[in-house]
């Protein structure tokens, strides 16, 4: 009865820890595009400097999504445009592979910095109309190549596309993501890791409770909490504290398409 007893115990100790560690690294295998919705969808983004300061630098957020053909594959396009006050400051055409989502193609626009184009099925980058090569040397532009070069043959993700990426994963409570995210013609791809830490309800319009999932991403001096619904998949809030500030993402549930 004694070492019955243990062995139940060792067993609640070992499925236990199990739980406790319930890591999934993302591959193609795991995602679930078909939960995309077409169209456009528009967050809200502002800052604040602490909990008693006002909200500033606020921004929307567009991004379009629509399945499409690109190269004679089936693809998935999502066009953002960034509007800050009067101002477009930011434009990204990304487009990703229907099934797998991962990157074929991005070309993204800043406001004072200029136009970047990355192939990752042609392996090129345009930096603001210069192709680059191994014989670059400027280190700005020769961490940019050696980056993608370090990235283009890995399955990886769109850090850009996070707000599209977020809902096709498969979430189940205590379970941590690791999802090999690279962020086009920037750092090299590396798994990040974001834990689902349970449920909460979200208010929204008519009183109405919206049931979801909380995702935490922490690096130093950072944390991000990300409430997915449980029903439509979109992520409709983020919560994002660093260095003493805040910044949130609110997903704005009405269109002002004509």
């Amino acid at each position: 009865m004694k070492k019955t007893f243990l062995l139940f115990v060792t067993l609640g100790i070992l499925l236990s820890g199990y739980a406790q560690n319930d890591t999934l690294i993302i591959t193609a295998k795991d995602v679930n595009t078909s939960v995309l919705r077409p169209g456009t969808h528009r967050w809200l983004v502002y800052f604040q400097n602490g909990n008693d300061s006002g909200r500033k630098s606020y921004s929307i957020w567009n991004r379009t999504i629509s399945f499409e053909q690109y190269q004679g594959k089936d693809v998935i396009a999502i066009r953002q445009r960034w509007d800050s006050y009067d101002t477009i400051t930011h434009t990204v055409y990304s487009v990703s592979d229907r099934k797998t989502f991962q990157p074929y193609y991005q070309e993204s626009w800043w406001k004072g910095r200029g136009t970047v184009k990355v192939d990752m099925l042609k392996k090129t980058i345009d930096f603001q109309g210069k192709l680059l090569s191994d014989e670059d040397t400027a280190r700005s532009l020769k961490r940019i190549w050696t980056a993608f070069k370090s990235s283009v043959d890995q399955y990886t993700l769109n850090w850009h596309l996070d707000l599209e990426t977020f809902p096709i994963l498969p979430y189940k409570e205590g379970r941590t993501f690791g999802i090999n995210f690279y962020e086009l013609a920037s750092l090299p791809a590396a798994l990040q890791y974001y834990t689902v830490t349970g449920s909460t309800k979200l208010k929204g319009y008519n009183d109405t409770e919206i049931d979801c999932w909380t995702l935490v991403h922490t690096s130093p001096n950072n944390k991000e909490t990300f409430f997915i619904s449980k029903k439509t998949k979109e992520v409709l809030k983020l919560e994002q504290e660093f260095n003493g500030r805040y910044r949130f993402k609110v997903k704005l549930s009405f269109s002002d398409d004509h």
